[in-house]
């Protein structure tokens, strides 16, 4: 006798869907993207180095830059109904600088994090 899975409610699963945020930091830009895992695709995206961004902005690799590339980035993410993300750090990042920044700007726009 072979007994099913049990089944989440919609709300649960649609909660629990892996998107993981990763940062990519150069000595000119700042980049960030949520991808989602199982597919492997990039849900959404947000960079200094797009054209709109960078006329706003004084300079486009310090910490102001990267909070103001979080903060678009969740807009971006509630705008396509994701409301939480993991944050996958590299070996070399630590919770400090532009990666708070960005985390934190995240956090501020509603997104949760796992």
């Amino acid at each position: 006798m072979v007994i099913p899975p049990p089944v989440r409610p919609p709300r649960v699963v649609k909660f629990l869907k892996p998107y993981v945020l990763k940062m990519h930091f150069t000595n000119k830009y700042v980049n960030a993207q949520v991808i989602h895992a199982p597919t492997a695709t990039v849900a959404s995206a947000a960079s200094s180095q797009e054209k709109a961004l960078r006329t706003s902005m004084e300079s486009t690799q310090d910490v102001a830059a990267a909070a103001k590339i979080g903060k678009i980035l969740g807009e971006r993410l509630l705008l396509k109904e994701i409301p939480a993300v993991s944050v996958f750090l590299k070996r070399e990042q630590k919770y400090h600088g532009k990666v708070k920044a960005v985390i934190d700007s995240l956090r501020d726009a509603g997104v949760k994090l796992l």
